[in-house]
């Protein structure tokens, strides 16, 4: 969910935004980049001097024959969590009564640990204080759920990580509550077709940058942009472990992709600027021009001849292979 190279902003996405409480991760950020980051950022956006991320963990990025069946579950009961709440997304409900019903049902009913409750990246940072992330019309991501109750038009990102038998599982889902602008509906759409652009390319021997480049196109084509500022990430036991997915970029660039690489593809599209900026919680993450913002996210395994959505939920359809 997010870019993994700084402690304290957003959370699983939301990273990159600025105050001076994050200059070490910035310089973490410049001087301590794991080779996974500097391969995918190479040639990416190079006016951009400052990436904020969340610190990511120098594990092997690949799994086991032994350790898929625990990733599919936790990705299996990860989507779970986002069909449950699908229902009482609605106007008039609030951010914190979906986080209470996530919670119940993640503790209760499916034998998991929320990973976002109390996750902090650095000692330094704020433990984030709820179980998901609510991210609303021109937040980007990390939004905390509260008291605030959604009213018709809106548009939610519900972002979910579970812990099952120390395996990840990642995913994020727009939803439209009420009846939603014309505008709003489109944005939430392209972006969900970024998503499976960036999906469908993934294969063994494909590169990171064909990922970012078949995202950055789609959603410039649809004039949108692209926020620079927050990343997919290797997941595994580890909730974020290398390489960084940048939701940009250039063909035949960065880290090859191998079967057994485990990562999340989570692209955040926003109707104008891409810049952020976050707020004094720490952790959410809103657009400057507080135009609206929309993310998919789902968790992947390469596989042999292409990627296996470990999240994928009933409504949905395997995204086809690009070719």
């Amino acid at each position: 969910m997010i870019r993994d190279d700084f402690p304290s902003l957003p959370q699983l996405i939301a990273l990159y935004i600025i105050d001076s409480t994050f200059n070490t991760a910035d310089k973490m950020t410049r001087t301590g980049r794991s080779r996974f980051a500097r391969g995918n950022a190479r040639g990416n956006d190079k006016k951009r001097s400052k990436r904020r991320m969340f610190p990511t963990r120098k594990v092997d990025p690949l799994l086991s024959a032994e350790e898929l069946p625990q990733m599919r579950v936790a990705g299996q009961l990860a989507a779970s969590v986002l069909e449950m709440i699908d229902p009482h997304v609605a106007p008039g409900v609030s951010t914190e009564a979906l986080d209470a019903l996530c919670h119940e049902y993640i503790v209760n009913e499916i034998g998991c640990t929320p990973a976002p409750l109390g996750y902090r990246s650095s000692p330094q940072q704020t433990p984030y204080p709820k179980s998901i992330c609510t991210s609303v019309n021109h937040v980007i991501c990390h939004g905390i759920p509260s008291e605030k109750k959604l009213k018709s038009g809106d548009i939610i990102n519900i972002d979910v990580t579970v812990i099952k038998d120390g395996y990840h599982g990642d995913t994020s889902k727009m939803f439209l509550v009420g009846k939603p602008s014309p505008h709003a509906e489109r944005l939430v759409k392209v972006t969900q077709e970024c998503l499976y652009l960036g999906i469908g390319a993934v294969r063994p021997g494909a590169h990171l940058g064909d990922i970012g480049h078949a995202i950055q196109c789609h959603a410039e084509r649809n004039r949108y942009s692209v926020v620079r500022d927050f990343c997919g990430h290797g997941i595994g036991r580890v909730f974020h472990g290398e390489p960084q997915v940048l939701h940009y970029g250039k063909p035949g660039e960065g880290v090859e992709l191998v079967e057994g690489m485990t990562f999340t593809i989570e692209p955040m599209i926003n109707l104008g600027a891409p810049s952020a900026r976050l707020l004094p919680d720490g952790w959410t993450a809103v657009t400057k021009d507080r135009k609206l913002s929309a993310q998919w996210e789902h968790t992947i395994l390469v596989t042999t001849d292409g990627a296996e959505v470990l999240t994928l939920r009933g409504e949905e359809d395997a995204p086809p292979a690009s070719p």
